[in-house]
């Protein structure tokens, strides 16, 4: 007969290669999902466009971000971190990435949402640059599982341009 430390280390790894395969199934079934959530982002206002001292242009802006990020959630999700930044080319960097908001969503509940707010973070460019310039805005986000591998994605919303002057 065995003796009870053996039959409960029999019963102990049998239980954590089950949890274990249980885990590995929950992070294949997030890859039969495909999400498709939207987003549109308006400047209501330029608040500010100004040339700093040091040379440098800072731009404030009133936003209303809207978005459906329902789709993104599974049994497996945990939460979605998610960030809007502004995008935009200069002679000297072929990509310039300005985080202008971000935000937590803990829940499906809280994934449709429409915020008005100013950039939470300063829009602010190494030069003189910004005048005229076109940029993009794009939706980040990034979905942290409760078992698996964490994924990202954006959607890129072009066609948005800067004053010509300082306000």
């Amino acid at each position: 007969m065995h003796s009870f430390g053996y039959r409960f280390n029999a019963l102990l790894t049998f239980a954590v290669t089950i949890l274990a395969l249980m885990c590995a199934m929950a992070s294949i079934s997030d890859n039969f999902n495909s999400p498709s959530p939207t987003s549109q982002v308006q400047v209501l206002n330029i608040n500010w466009f100004q040339k700093q001292p040091n040379g440098n242009d800072e731009v404030s802006m009133t936003l209303n971000i809207s978005a459906d990020l329902q789709s993104l959630f599974t049994w497996n999700t945990k939460q979605v971190f998610v960030f809007l930044a502004a995008e935009y080319e200069t002679p000297k960097n072929a990509l310039n990435q300005i985080s202008l908001w971000d935000g937590i969503i803990p829940s499906k509940e809280h994934a449709k949402f429409s915020i008005h707010t100013s950039n939470k973070y300063r829009f602010v460019d190494q030069g003189y640059n910004l005048r005229g310039k076109e940029f993009n805005f794009t939706l980040h986000w990034h979905v942290m599982p409760k078992t698996g591998k964490m994924f990202a994605d954006k959607i890129t919303m072009p066609g948005y341009r800067l004053p010509q002057e300082y306000r």
